[in-house]
């Protein structure tokens, strides 16, 4: 199946980057301050917990990244890399702003980012605190080594973008458009979404082209898969007493089969199907 699939290169997501682009300040948000307002309890609570989230999350994608860039096998990659990193910055931007017009008093991103840490669990900060630091910093103090980029782009691409990334957006925004909420941050997150479906697409690229040409490294995303997904597993579990779980319609284990099922996709593509994990 790896084999047979076509996946884009660098370069030709470098191009859907050029024709992709959008402004976070562009994004109507007059509908979203009255609603915010007028939201139940439990509802801004959810709101809350999946802005704080996605704060934080962005920060650390956006400012442990540059690694990456300087890690870079080609031209084209590195060109795409770059996007990449101003994608992110971009979604942070969209998400300051939103805080700043809609939920709290304006403030400088850190000041929203810090706030936004008291939210989140332990294992999602174990994920992005701790986790993509550490691989951040093995990757700059030596961008040559092959497994430092693989753990990397494990963690980062299909671990935190690829499998909360995506089923974040996939609940949230499925809970706010059933119930005609907050369509201003449903546009803003749908062009997130956007972007980090092409950010995906280089980290199965790359580990798929990786674990060809050096089949020794399908450990390391193995390895790496092993430590992060019970925190994965954990980070996943909806906030509260289960409150918000009957406030967004679904389970936790529909939460985490969508979950399951998109990164053992992805991880077949790659060549290191999910069952080779803990075999």
């Amino acid at each position: 199946m790896s084999d047979e699939l076509l996946l884009s290169d660098p370069q030709t997501l470098y191009r859907r980057w050029e024709e992709s682009q959008w402004s976070p300040f562009a994004i109507d948000l007059d509908a979203d301050r009255g609603q915010f307002r007028a939201l139940a309890d439990e509802q801004r609570g959810l709101v809350h917990f999946a802005l704080s989230s996605l704060m934080v999350a962005e920060e650390r994608i956006t400012t442990k990244f540059s690694g990456l860039v300087a890690a870079h096998g080609s031209e084209e990659e590195a060109t795409f890399l770059a996007t990449q990193q101003v994608d992110e910055a971009r979604h942070m931007q969209f998400y300051a702003r939103f805080q700043d017009e809609v939920v709290a008093e304006p403030a400088v991103i850190a000041a929203h980012v810090e706030r936004a840490r008291e939210e989140v669990s332990d294992s999602f900060r174990q994920l992005f605190d701790v986790a993509l630091v550490e691989a951040h910093e093995q990757l700059v103090a030596a961008p040559a080594d092959l497994a430092a980029k693989v753990r990397f782009t494990t963690i980062y691409h299909q671990i935190l973008e690829g499998t909360l990334g995506l089923t974040s957006f996939r609940f949230i925004t499925g809970y706010l458009s059933d119930n005609d909420l907050l369509p201003g941050f449903v546009d803003g997150y749908s062009k997130i979404h956007h972007d980090e479906t092409r950010h995906i697409g280089y980290g199965v690229w790359f580990l798929r082209e990786t674990v060809k040409a050096h089949p020794e490294q399908a450990d390391v995303v193995r390895a790496t898969l092993r430590e992060l997904l019970p925190a994965v597993a954990e980070s996943l579990k909806p906030p509260g007493d289960g409150a918000s779980e009957q406030l967004l319609g679904v389970t936790e284990d529909e939460v985490r089969d969508f979950a399951l099922k998109g990164l053992t996709r992805r991880l077949s593509i790659i060549g290191v199907p999910l069952e080779t994990v803990y075999s």
